[in-house]
């Protein structure tokens, strides 16, 4: 009985550890902007634009409750200690995802996933760019067919995420 009662404990306490982490359970590649954007003149700060998965429930409060509504999201800077809850809505009558303005350099994004759950990618926000991330699933990219093996990022199963980062030395 004791043995019982000491593995459901166990697994109780592994699951409760589960939920409580703040980590996706998929890490992919680090995400940049674009390769063909120009940065915009006299900018030092970049902007992040993350089209996560869709809340699952109607929000009433929102301008218009039927229409689709992005997850909010968790943004870390690179040395974890810094962590910002990004409440996900553009404010428009679109609904979109927000454009958060930030201090050029590497951050950690957990957000949700259509059809993975939590996912962690690393970004880079570079000066006068927007780093754009998709993880809300069936986008068609305008440049999509500039994407190939070796710079984008992608999910498991395939989908474009954004646009892996070039190495410190081409950027």
């Amino acid at each position: 009985m004791r043995t019982l009662i000491t593995l459901s404990m166990t697994v109780a306490a592994a699951w409760l550890s589960g939920c409580a982490s703040d980590h996706g359970g998929i890490v992919l590649d680090t995400v940049g902007p674009a390769p063909a954007q120009s940065a915009a003149a006299n900018s030092t700060n970049g902007a992040l634009v993350v089209y996560s998965a869709n809340e699952v429930n109607a929000d009433f409060n929102a301008r218009d409750p039927y229409r689709h509504e992005h997850s909010d999201y968790w943004l870390l800077a690179a040395d974890g200690n810094s962590r910002q809850r990004i409440h996900n809505n553009s404010g428009s009558i679109l609904q979109r995802p927000r454009r958060v303005e930030l201090p050029a350099g590497n951050y950690r994004v957990t957000a949700q996933a259509n059809g993975y759950g939590l996912v962690t990618v690393p970004v880079v926000v570079q000066a006068g760019r927007d780093t754009i991330l998709h993880l809300e699933g069936g986008v068609i990219w305008p440049a999509q067919s500039g994407f190939n093996q070796t710079n984008a990022v992608r999910l498991p199963d395939g989908e474009i995420v954004g646009w892996r980062i070039a190495p410190a030395s081409q950027l």
